[in-house]
């Protein structure tokens, strides 16, 4: 049955502040006597944490000093001067939080061994403290990088340095697994280290926990294993919060399992939990994707009359959206409601204009909003250069394309893997070998040099149809629920 959704089901206007919960905090108990009774000293050994913590007085001068200099760090290393001696250089300046900082920094980017080398400088300095959330940082590092032994690893000497590991430390492994390629092993250990936690008393899973492993299962459409994770949760003293249901939401939405997505929020509703502007937008997003516009529109009525105002992720999706179903008036009245309220475009709301037009075969429209972001002297990000290159190839124009390609750098736009990745597909579907050797040669020249998933994801455009305009749209089932309408209400 269609989940129904009334005006309560996106106001709640009612229902108690999700936000009175942070799902972010790990709470440690501490023994609290009254002043009047005696207390006996006592003494305990155990790691203290040495994460920055944001004092209530600080100014924001004091932060700005601090990422200033990480700046002046980061842009010191070279193969010239080692990250080890430049890091001596600022030795009496440079403390914990610094460190912490400069994780963040080279995490961003593929530099992870340089965070081990500053780890490794940091435990020979005198104010260092065994930490688990240092080794929580870096562990979280390691597995966005795919590198998931070397996060093993660091848990293993965690527990060596004498520390014990907390819900935090676990809730890194788990995520830094789940980043693997393995998704099916990877979700295994997720839940062999979720039954540990729950065996121990210093690591009992908490809200974090429980919201990484849903979101996860929700991901690889395990519908069942995300109900028992629900009950689980259900069952446990852990309440829910806002960030538990929109991540479900935004996994099931983004698979297309709308159903499924309904029914959270339906769970959401029971849960007395108030929906955010993220909320609004997975709504927004996902029923645009799937194409049941008449959901889409009144989920965006709802947003407008409730307290939440839309963003531009909002406006972005809907001009998308309209476009990939070729609904280009649509998507133009939503682009002039956006200005009419005072919302100033981004360049990913021109980005999504130009792919629009591009879907409508208004390619010469697509074209003047590109040929003004780049007379508007602003800087050219490689993905609006990127769109246009794909809204030609999209219609069918590769030489157009290719000329475009030809003069990025006239243009202020520097190309890179991504703008190859999708000349090479598009090329290799409309067969013109002699654009793709061109493209190679120029690769070579960028000093690009693809790797193995480049070519198998070029090679998988041999056994596909040829781009086309009307290829986007999604095609729905003919059973009789899926037309079905979901009548919301708008509250005046």
């Amino acid at each position: 049955m269609p989940q129904i959704l009334s005006p309560y089901s996106l106001q709640l206007s009612t229902f108690p502040s999700p936000f009175t919960q942070n799902s972010s905090q790990i709470y440690i108990p501490t023994l609290r006597q009254p002043c009047h009774l005696s207390t006996r000293p006592i003494t305990q050994i155990s790691c203290i944490s040495t994460r920055p913590r944001r004092k209530t007085g600080s100014s924001k001068a004091d932060e700005a000093e601090s990422r200033e200099l990480i700046r002046v760090l980061v842009r010191s290393f070279s193969d010239k001067e080692p990250l080890v001696k430049t890091l001596n250089r600022y030795v009496k300046v440079v403390r914990c939080e610094h460190c912490f900082l400069l994780f963040e920094e080279l995490g961003k980017t593929d530099k992870w061994l340089q965070c081990l080398e500053v780890f490794r400088w940091m435990q020979k300095q005198r104010w260092y403290i065994a930490d688990n959330g240092v080794y929580s940082k870096l562990i979280s590092v390691m597995g966005k990088k795919g590198q998931t032994r070397m996060a093993m690893w660091l848990f293993s000497e965690m527990r060596n340095s004498g520390c014990r590991p907390d819900a935090s430390v676990y809730n890194a492994l788990i995520t830094a697994h789940l980043h693997s390629r393995d998704k099916a092993k990877a979700l295994d250990k997720a839940l062999g280290y979720f039954n540990k936690m729950k065996g121990m008393e210093r690591c009992k899973p908490n809200i974090v926990t429980y919201n990484i492993l849903l979101r996860a299962f929700a991901q690889a459409r395990n519908v069942d294993q995300v109900n028992a994770l629900f009950k689980d949760l259900a069952e446990s003293i852990i309440a829910p919060d806002i960030y538990t249901f929109n991540g479900v939401m935004d996994a099931y939405g983004k698979n297309g399992m709308i159903r499924e997505m309904e029914s959270v929020l339906s769970r959401m509703k029971s849960n007395q939990c108030k929906p955010d502007i993220i909320t609004f937008n997975v709504l927004i997003d996902s029923y645009g994707k799937k194409q049941e516009f008449d959901k889409m529109e009144q989920v965006f009525k709802s947003l407008l009359h409730s307290k939440e105002k839309p963003t531009l992720p909002t406006f972005n999706s809907m001009i998308i959206n309209y476009g990939k179903a070729r609904l280009k008036e649509r998507a133009e009245n939503i682009f002039k409601k956006m200005t009419a309220m005072k919302y100033t475009p981004s360049f990913i709301t021109y980005e999504s204009l130009i792919m629009m037009y591009g879907f409508c075969d208004c390619v010469s429209r697509a074209r003047e909003i590109f040929d003004g972001i780049v007379d508007s002297g602003k800087d050219m990000k490689v993905s609006t250069l990127n769109a246009m290159l794909e809204v030609y190839c999209i219609n069918g124009l590769p030489m157009e394309a290719d000329r475009l390609f030809d003069n990025a750098h006239n243009m202020g736009a520097i190309r890179d893997s991504s703008t190859y990745k999708l000349l090479y597909k598009a090329y290799t579907k409309a067969n013109m070998k002699d654009l793709l050797q061109k493209l190679m040669k120029q690769m070579e020249k960028d000093g690009i040099v693809p790797n193995k998933r480049f070519f198998l994801e070029a090679l998988e455009a041999f056994g596909s149809l040829p781009a086309s305009p009307g290829s986007v749209s999604t095609t729905m089932g003919s059973r009789p629920e899926n037309s079905a309408k979901i009548e919301v209400e708008v509250i005046s």
